[in-house]
């Protein structure tokens, strides 16, 4: 005959699914208060970690499929939280089922190593590449331990609330409740999934808070057509990130790092750093995915320290042949120490005469002229002179080899497919775009109105300068000759005196090459 104590395994298995869902809830909870104060969490950084290792093509199929990358950024954190909901509702399962024979019995310290211990360590070794996450700019060491704190305030959140779940639905204090243990139960189970719910409420307004504070609203800013002038503004600058959540980086917990292969690493603090002499200079930025009529480029006056400023005086090594650059939220890319030394990279802290933006890097970012706007990275927190085998979060999974950025130039106006009266026209109809040759700048801009047969010259009527891009309109405007269809394509040289041109051999993962063309009709 059975103890009074002991139950079937079926109800407290059942008992333990109930009390690991709640615990699970409750853990996730923990996480979404800790994002609220900047805290890494695997809800953020587990996306960070396996991305890497999906190549560039299927990761844009996926993300063609969800429609978008904001999109896919919520599919992955909704992702993680309901496969964290699971994880937890089988593991409290298993825990009732380990319990049967004696479910008051208490067990701290296999409960401890098997819900808190474990999944610290499992994390730290999973996760280690991603732990120094921090969203509000501490050191990497530092956000390494804080991330690890949090996630163990986490699972023991976890591990008590199952424990004391579990306790609630199948402890018995007298044998008198032998007989109804089921109706016992079901108004335990009641009451535990009504706390349940309740925490997962509050879950659902930290997600609210959270939501209106990602980058959603932002990623992905455009910037091309009419409103186009020479300098963009700051609020209009494009914007891509990987975050689900930008840094908001407390100057005051920020460290600029020099370190590596180095004889003399240096930390920086924010003050230290200004304290350099500045140097201001216009430079353009543009999305390594930027197609050819896409406006995933901006224009900015960028103010901060040339990079060698920080470098000499940390004297590299003779080893030394890369500079890989972190930024506070994990994201790192590389550049050669020939690039990081000379006097255009720099690292800025005012756009436009104003501080940085936070979706913008704030306290500072660099800027290296000529690369795509990957390797300008923000949130700057640390300059590690490495050797030549290092790879970035994007070369890693698998953008590149070429991060140089080709000679382009786009039509801005007249949009694709415009339609035009010759009855109606007052004057010749506008044409302008922008043109952009990396670090080689532009010297000449051309025009043709039949699809690439014959070229006419265009007017820059803004010129960056090298770093920057140009501003073109059509000479005189466009008077076409009669009705029809006219396929415009426009074509730039650069300052070395090369021809933009369409690269067959250059994979999109370097960035796209070719010609931008509309077509606009006009009729009688």
């Amino acid at each position: 005959m059975s103890s009074p104590d002991q139950l079937s395994g079926w109800k407290t298995t059942a008992a333990g699914l109930l009390a690991g869902l709640v615990a699970a809830i409750a853990m996730t909870v923990v996480m979404l208060l800790l994002a609220c104060f900047g805290v890494a969490t695997p809800l953020a950084i587990i996306g960070d970690r396996l991305s890497i290792f999906i190549p560039p093509e299927p990761f844009l199929s996926i993300m063609g499929r969800v429609g978008g990358y904001n999109h896919l950024k919520q599919l992955g954190v909704g992702s993680t939280i309901a496969g964290q909901l699971l994880v937890g509702a089988l593991g409290g399962a298993v825990f009732g089922l380990m319990m049967r024979r004696d479910p008051i019995r208490r067990a701290p310290g296999t409960t401890m190593s098997i819900f808190v211990l474990l999944p610290i360590v499992a994390v730290a070794i999973a996760l280690w590449p991603v732990l120094g996450t921090s969203y509000r700019g501490l050191p990497i060491e530092a956000a390494r331990l804080v991330t690890l704190v949090g996630f163990a305030l986490s699972v023991f959140v976890f591990e008590r609330t199952l424990v004391a779940g579990f306790q609630f639905l199948a402890g018995r204090k007298t044998a008198d409740e032998v007989g109804e243990f089921t109706p016992v139960i079901g108004r335990r189970a009641f009451v535990l999934s009504g706390l349940g719910l309740i925490v997962a409420g509050g879950g659902a307004g930290l997600m609210h808070k959270l939501y209106r504070a990602a980058s959603f609203s932002y990623d992905g800013t455009q910037y091309k057509g009419r409103i186009v002038q020479a300098i963009t503004p700051n609020d209009q600058f494009y914007c891509v990130t990987k975050n689900v959540i930008d840094p908001q980086v407390n100057v005051a917990l920020w460290h600029l790092e020099v370190n590596g292969l180095v004889e003399n690493p240096t930390t920086y603090r924010f003050d230290d750093f200004k304290a350099i002499n500045p140097i201001e200079q216009e430079t353009t930025l543009m999305c390594i995915s930027n197609g050819l009529d896409a406006g995933l480029m901006s224009n900015a006056v960028w103010k901060g320290v040339p990079m060698h400023d920080l470098l000499d005086p940390a004297a590299p090594l003779s080893s030394a042949a890369r500079v890989r650059l972190h930024g506070v939220d994990n994201y790192t890319d590389t550049i050669s120490l020939e690039k990081a030394m000379e006097p255009t990279t720099i690292i800025a802290y005012e756009m436009n005469g104003e501080p940085l933006a936070h979706r913008h890097g704030y306290p500072a970012r660099v800027v290296v002229p000529g690369y795509f706007g990957e390797k300008h990275v923000k949130w700057l927190t640390r300059i590690e002179v490495t050797t030549a085998d290092v790879k970035g979060f994007y070369e890693t999974q698998g953008w590149g080899p070429d991060f140089i950025v080709p000679t382009r130039s786009r039509i801005d106006v007249p949009d694709r497919n415009a339609q035009f009266s010759l009855s109606k026209l007052t004057g010749p109809i506008e044409i302008k775009g922008v043109a952009f040759g990396g670090d080689r700048g532009i010297s000449r801009v051309e025009l043709s109105f039949d699809d690439g047969k014959t070229w006419r010259d265009a007017d820059i009527y803004y010129a960056g300068g090298d770093l920057a891009w140009s501003l073109w309109s059509a000479h005189g405007g466009w008077m076409p000759d009669q009705p029809g269809d006219y396929t415009i394509v426009v074509r730039a040289t650069d300052g070395e005196g090369e021809v933009q041109e369409w690269d067959q051999d250059r994979p999109f993962k370097s960035g796209v090459t070719g010609f931008h063309k509309i077509v606009v009709n006009v009729t009688a």
